[in-house]
């Protein structure tokens, strides 16, 4: 192995972004997809790093490095390794997401749209800040992000994969919409594979100011009312129910506008049916918890499939809480880059808009449970109430918002999901709830009884 690929391998396995943690790979291949120069610094390069996996498997990881001829002490904290670049010569490598002057590199090659092996594609319609100090953002799990000021943020995507990123295809169709539910698109770094496939690589974007997480907001509002022993959701200060009415307007929304984007298809609600029995079937080995509740399951997947024809489209398609942002205006949907555990050709696929609606609605249902159980032991009552109250919470904020989401803007009358819109909702959650069951079993075992006890609901929204 040598020096440039055991640092490679070193720094990739111990990196934050990395999504194998725990499994066996060597580097079998380095590509460098070009160069960001400028002469009076060390180079920018961006290379794509493959990994190949004990099975036989194979990912790509994108590293952008600062390649500078002596140490940079200033970037002792991300410093990849030291070895002979087969274009720069002997070089110290460090992570370029790290290193202020790299980024702002990025910022003005974005603001010259350069075109080349890096292609730094611009949407028109908004006047970059070139003046803005680059900040690299600790919080995320699998990508980068580099804010620059109040103005915009470049999300670097770590993990990549050949073929259109729906993280971009989605936020830019939006964003040409006239979308007020997203932060603007502002463009994306690509580059091409060797066999002809776009290779997406960054996406610069809006940065929203005054953003507050959706989940936090939610749990607030979950503190308030536990606080409050002899008052009902609808009494407290900080009822969650407009709130969530509003996000399923925005939602609604969404989904118009991603259905005039890039039209409808129908699928057989059989074979949606089929996949999800599928699914609990490989659950059930994890979590035998669920055979219990396989009947009841698979009723719902029964009255899926009896609907003929499903309208499927683009959608979120990882929509929960965590991903919405509320603004001073209004509720902002993030992340539109699909389950990440899907490969991209699926992600891509049109899907059933209820799949979001049901991602919210379990979410809905998290927030309550999950404050519970983060509060100190009590007495049976007190745990007692609280999960009364934590009932009472799901249900009121669930209702505000499939009623808005399903509202016929043209009228002011409430709304009532029709027969077979409570089927889908029915079938979707019960999907949605068995994912989440394998999900907490092998990542959360303490938290594996929230979804259980969903479980025992299928069949109401």
């Amino acid at each position: 192995m040598s020096t440039r690929t055991e640092s490679l391998h070193s720094y990739v396995r111990d990196a934050r972004w990395f999504g194998g943690k725990g499994r066996d790979f060597t580097v079998s291949d380095v590509r460098r997809l070009g160069t960001v120069a400028d002469r009076d610094q060390p180079p920018v390069v961006v290379d794509v790093v493959e990994l190949t996996y004990d099975d036989g498997t194979t990912e790509l990881y994108q590293l952008p490095l600062v390649l500078a001829t002596d140490p940079e002490t200033r970037l002792d904290n991300a410093f990849v390794g030291w070895w002979e670049d087969p274009e720069h010569g002997w070089v110290h490598a460090y992570d370029a997401v790290h290193d202020r002057d790299a980024m702002t590199l990025f910022l003005h090659a974005f603001a010259a749209a350069d075109d080349g092996p890096l292609s730094f594609v611009r949407l028109s319609g908004h006047e970059l800040d070139l003046e803005a100090i680059p900040a690299l953002y600790s919080g995320e799990q699998s990508n980068s992000s580099v804010l620059f000021g109040e103005d915009s943020v470049l999300k670097v995507f770590r993990k990549v994969t050949p073929g259109e990123n729906p993280d971009i295809t989605t936020l830019r169709a939006l964003t040409e919409a006239g979308s007020t539910h997203v932060a603007d698109l502002y463009g994306w770094i690509e580059a091409t594979t060797d066999d002809g496939q776009p290779l997406h690589l960054a996406m610069l974007q809006q940065f929203l100011r005054t953003a507050s997480d959706g989940w936090e907001i939610a749990l607030v509002s979950v503190r308030d009312l536990f606080s409050e022993a002899d008052l009902h959701a609808d009494e407290v200060g900080g009822d969650f129910a407009s709130e969530a009415a509003r996000l399923g307007t925005a939602l609604a929304e969404v989904h118009d506008q991603l259905r005039d984007a890039f039209g409808v298809d129908t699928v057989d609600a059989g074979l949606v049916a089929d996949q999800m029995d599928e699914r609990l079937a490989s659950a059930i080995d994890v979590v035998p918890e669920l055979g219990e509740h396989a009947d009841r399951l698979r009723g719902a997947y029964a009255a899926l499939a009896g609907l003929g024809k499903l309208p499927v489209q683009r959608i979120h398609g990882d929509l929960h809480l965590g991903q919405t942002l509320r603004t001073i205006k209004g509720w902002k949907l993030v992340d539109f880059e699909g389950e990440p555990a899907k490969p991209l050709s699926e992600r891509l696929l049109p899907d059933s808009p209820w799949r979001d609606v049901a991602g919210m609605l379990r979410s809905f249902d998290y927030a309550p449970h999950a404050m519970a159980r983060s509060l100190p032991e009590d007495d049976p009552d007190v745990v007692l109430q609280r999960e009364h109250r934590a009932e009472e919470w799901a249900a009121r904020n669930k209702a505000a918002f499939l009623s808005a989401y399903a509202a016929d803007p043209s009228t002011e009358s409430d709304t009532v999901l029709s027969p077979e819109e409570g089927v889908l909702v029915a079938a979707y959650v019960a999907d949605k709830t068995v994912y989440e069951c394998v999900y907490e079993a092998r990542n959360r075992p303490s938290w594996l009884p929230i979804p259980l006890a969903a479980v025992a609901r299928v069949g109401t929204p």
